[in-house]
């Protein structure tokens, strides 16, 4: 099977034309070499990275990947729709099982995260147990339940020792397919700006969380949102060092979207763009830059990077990524991996390396997204949602490009 999956990966990127030297701008040398993907899952059930894009999932030392299993395939999972988390052994392909959780979705996973406080045997991630959203410290060596903190957690910091959680019941409502099935917080549906929910910083040692900043906080600085709307926080991101926290504010029904950073300890809050620029996709190069995909000038759509409280506002890819994709950085800081959502006609989704030096951009393949995931709106859609490993030598993936849902692996030399 495996062998199968890298032979129609081989076919897809060749039969494209779309070979490395074609269309990179600029020298290949300064490019590292990068292998054809390989599939570190297979069937009959659907695995997926459990975490968003750009998070870690590899343990410290690069062996181990925290990956999800489920029979689901085409539809949104809710609380009845237990999925397994595990991990991958790099060295063999043997998926380990861990435990069930039951607060998971395909964009999010279960948003597992390696600890820093134990890169190589200490991982949290989310579940529903007794009716609330809470999150679990696992020792993935012993299986032992380490501690359930009664937080649900959206952004852990580098050190491992602290965390950001937000309403994933709201979320259900107003951006279902990143929320979680059960009614496992107060989604608060009934007040537009509340002003006891929003993010909320989480002392994983003690379990005690204190709010950061309420939906309320924010109401002077984002779009009016019209009669009947609500609003909502998403997408968090600790910097590189954890001081600062980016997420994006939010309201239905028109997804109106402003983006934020404030400091770890709730000072300095400062919007990101000006009117009209929005915010999508996100990932810190250090601990003040930031990337953010939104749209440049209110007209076009790119991945843009500034530093925190400043208009240095930048295009990145010299045109080239004039699109929303999940931009992250590897490491060093050397480069940027981004995708792109399936095209309308062929159905491919791409995904490119941008050298941030020279921002020369060289496409690592496409990959056909069956329709089939796409037939029930975007519940179960597949975005390719790159991270990079510890070491920043393997880009791993999600695709459905063989009809099922499977994680991939690319090894950079």
């Amino acid at each position: 099977m495996k062998n199968n999956l890298l032979i129609y990966f081989i076919f897809i990127i060749v039969l494209s034309g779309f070979s490395c030297k074609e269309k990179q701008k600029g020298n290949a040398n300064e490019f590292p070499a990068v292998s054809e993907p390989f599939a570190i899952t297979s069937g009959p059930n659907e695995h997926l990275f459990a975490s968003y894009y750009g998070i870690n999932s590899w343990s410290a030392d690069q062996r181990y990947v925290t990956v999800l299993q489920t029979p689901i395939k085409y539809r949104l999972p809710t609380e009845n729709d237990p999925a397994t988390l595990g991990l991958v052994d790099l060295t063999t392909n043997e998926f380990i099982p861990l435990a069930e959780t039951r607060a998971w979705n395909f964009q999010q996973g279960c948003m597992a995260h390696w600890l820093g406080t134990n890169p190589n045997s200490q991982i949290i991630y989310n579940d529903y147990v007794d009716g609330k959203f809470v999150s679990i410290i696992m020792d993935v060596h012993t299986k032992e339940k380490i501690k359930t903190i009664p937080y649900p957690i959206a952004a852990v910091s580098p050190n491992g020792k602290e965390a950001v959680s937000i309403n994933f019941s709201r979320l259900r409502t107003t951006r279902e397919s990143y929320g979680y099935g059960g009614d496992g917080q107060d989604a608060q549906l009934n007040i537009k700006f509340p002003e006891d929910d929003g993010l909320f910083l989480v002392n994983l040692e003690t379990g005690e969380a204190t709010l950061l900043i309420s939906i309320s906080d924010v109401t002077e600085q984002v779009p009016d949102v019209e009669e009947g709307g609500i609003g909502y926080f998403n997408h968090v991101l600790f910097s590189r060092e954890g001081g600062k926290i980016f997420w994006l504010s939010r309201a239905i029904p028109k997804r109106n979207t402003t983006s934020f950073t404030i400091n770890r300890d709730g000072t300095n809050l400062q919007r990101c763009f000006p009117d009209g620029w929005g915010g999508s996709h996100f990932d810190w190069l250090n601990e003040n830059d930031l990337m953010i995909t939104g749209t440049y000038k209110a007209k076009d759509n790119a991945h843009i990077l500034f530093t925190v409280g400043e208009d240095n506002f930048r295009r990145l890819g010299n045109g080239l990524l004039d699109y929303d994709g999940h931009g992250t950085f590897s490491p060093n800081g050397k480069w940027m991996v981004t995708d792109t959502y399936p095209s309308r006609g062929s159905k491919e989704q791409k995904l490119y390396l941008m050298n941030m030096e020279t921002e020369a951009v060289l496409p690592m393949g496409r990959f056909v997204h069956p329709t089939e995931f796409r037939e029930n709106g975007k519940d179960a859609q597949c975005d390719l949602h790159p991270r990079w490993s510890p070491d920043g030598d393997m880009i791993g993936f999600n695709s459905v490009t063989t009809g099922e849902r499977q994680v991939y692996i690319l090894n950079l030399n």
